[in-house]
């Protein structure tokens, strides 16, 4: 079967699947574009409210594939750079999407698929899940904004034993450390994931849109510039359509209907 990012809706969910079954998932530059195209798809769409990523036969994702490494060796130093850049930019529309993105993690996230992971806004993984970046067990290093990634997300000392030791860290610890949000039972972490997605789907879009802006730019902000960005988010909220439904709709007790 050949290796491909398949797009699917179910109700106001855009479901992505990292498909290369008999790669374990594995990724190829096809998907980078395809990820790329569907969110921004996603991101013109008013009916589509969440996107759930995801990998076929319940894994999530082996990462790159080093056969295709070892070819890019015998080529000049730009194919790979230029492949590195395809990805770099799925992971940005991944952060720059202003859907919310869920990742339903079971089996394995590993290397650049742990970095697609890591770029969503929430990770539900499977109870016996794996998490690796074993870049340096074969003399690489990370892509995909890993390091970056697990960073900000974690204590230095765990980062560093992330990335620098390569080996598999259950979703478990990584639940008790924070970055991963939901731990659920092996094989049903796209169902859990698609139904936080329909919650999500009940919420204001706009205001959602705003909060997943104002995550992304905090860690670059002083608190002072932060403090401009919540004022001019809030105001425009406040007097957006789905602020005055939201505000109305909980005086009058009822649930709030969003457009």
């Amino acid at each position: 079967m050949s290796a491909e990012l398949l797009a699917s809706r179910r109700d106001a969910t855009l479901i992505l699947t990292i498909s290369n079954p008999s790669a374990k998932n594995a990724l190829h530059p096809d998907m980078y574009a395809a990820g790329i195209e569907a969110l921004t798809t996603a991101e013109r769409d008013n009916e589509v409210r969440a996107v759930v990523l995801t990998g076929a036969d319940h894994f999530f994702c082996a990462g790159g594939n080093l056969n295709r490494l070892l070819e890019n060796r015998a080529k000049d130093r730009s194919v790979q750079a230029d492949s590195i850049n395809q990805l770099h930019g799925w992971i940005e529309a991944i952060r720059d999407c202003p859907k919310p993105v869920i990742a339903a993690v079971d089996g394995a996230a590993a290397g650049a698929g742990f970095s697609l992971a890591l770029a969503c806004d929430m990770i539900v993984a499977g109870a016996d899940a794996k998490f690796v970046m074993a870049y340096v067990k074969v003399g690489l290093t990370p892509d995909g904004g890993a390091s970056w990634f697990l960073s900000q997300a974690l204590p230095r000392q765990l980062a560093t034993e992330i990335i620098m030791e390569g080996k598999p860290v259950t979703g478990t610890r990584l639940h008790q450390a924070g970055l991963v949000n939901r731990i659920v039972a092996d094989g049903q972490a796209l169902d859990n994931a698609l139904a936080w997605s329909d919650e999500l789907a009940t919420l204001s879009p706009h205001a959602l849109e705003n909060i997943k802006s104002l995550l992304r730019d905090a860690p670059g902000n002083s608190l002072r510039t932060h403090f401009e960005a919540e004022k001019q988010s809030f105001v425009d909220s406040l007097h957006h359509r789905d602020g005055l439904e939201g505000i109305t709709a909980f005086l009058e007790k009822r649930k709030p209907v969003y457009r």
